[in-house]
């Protein structure tokens, strides 16, 4: 096959490693610019808040001529005392939040990026010093944004680890261009980065796939709904995709395409293969038979062969010798 086609055989992994890689590196992007459309289209969970409906009473807001004048408004006394805003966008980092403007989202604020970052509805609508927060969050969710805590932060680890083990893929990679053994390392790191990879889309989508329910079944009776963001989770399966089959590209090249020259078997042009190259026709040997030249003054070469083996087929001896003799 030769360098070429171990070139073209090592490409194809390279490249599906790569693309990975940059699948999880817009993973990483999505909600960190508030001014990037396409940013803020990745999100894992989104809440919309746009028509929340919670009685004053239910957040202990003082009653007074103020909260009375407003009592049938209790949509905008709500979102104003509170802050709320029309929907939130949950990503890897941090959340983004805004408006909506002529049906058109327009994110206004988006959170300082954190590491191992959940989403705390509370902490966000800033609700700590409200007594009653038991009346507006039920204990099923209380209970699920405990558990999506603690799964949040596993998530963030897998998926910093499956970075980092797909950029050490992309330079061990460069080495399995020289050998199989290079492959071989590789296809170990290639494992190590799918499993992570695998486990941090599985992780996502199962965790906010939970929350979304227990969410919507909450804050029904509020008018708050939830939703996932299709754009994100195409880029993390895509992320799967392309380093599972990388891996077995990379398996491929580690038990084929050796990049040995084809020269070797077959021979080159003049009949050589490799190092060696047939004798001269004087040497006595030719297709398997003695073809001595005769003629005055020709004496036949010694070669101290055993006569009763020369000229017979399928023996061990070769009528080859190096090429640089």
């Amino acid at each position: 096959m030769g360098k070429a086609g171990r070139f073209a055989c090592i490409f194809t992994p390279m490249a599906m490693t790569i693309a990975s890689l940059i699948c999880l590196i817009i993973v990483g992007l999505g909600g960190t610019n508030k001014n990037n459309g396409s940013l803020n289209n990745l999100y894992f969970f989104r809440a919309n808040t746009t028509d929340i409906n919670v009685k004053p009473g239910d957040l202990n807001i003082p009653q007074n001529a103020l909260t009375d004048a407003f009592i049938n408004r209790t949509t905008d006394v709500v979102k104003d005392a509170l802050d709320v805003k029309d929907f939130y966008h949950v990503s890897l980092w941090n959340y983004c939040a805004g408006d909506f403007d002529n049906g058109a989202d327009k994110v206004t604020y988006c959170s300082p990026r954190k590491n191992e970052f959940w989403f705390n509805p509370i902490d966000v609508w800033g609700l700590n010093n409200y007594s009653n927060i038991e009346q507006l969050f039920s204990e099923q969710l209380r209970d699920g944004l405990n558990a999506y805590r603690v799964a949040a932060k596993w998530m963030f680890i897998a998926y910093v680890i499956a970075v980092v083990a797909t950029i050490v893929e992309i330079f061990v990679g460069i080495f399995a261009l020289f050998s199989r053994i290079g492959s071989l390392a590789t296809t170990i790191v290639s494992t190590i980065s799918s499993l992570f990879i695998l486990g941090f889309a599985l992780t996502a989508t199962i965790l906010y796939s939970v929350l979304l329910g227990s969410f919507n079944e909450a804050l029904e009776k509020y008018n708050v709904r939830g939703s996932l963001g299709r754009d994100m989770y195409v880029v993390v399966w895509l992320a799967v995709a392309f380093s599972l089959g990388a891996g077995i590209f990379w398996l491929f090249s580690s038990c084929c395409c050796s990049g040995r020259s084809n020269r070797i078997k077959y021979g080159d042009a003049s009949g050589r293969k490799g190092p060696y190259e047939r004798v001269d026709d004087n040497y006595g040997y030719r297709d398997g038979a003695l073809n001595f030249k005769t003629g005055p003054g020709f004496q036949a070469p010694h070669h101290d062969v055993p006569l009763n083996n020369v000229g017979q087929k399928n023996t061990a001896y070769e009528p080859y010798r190096r090429a640089d003799v």
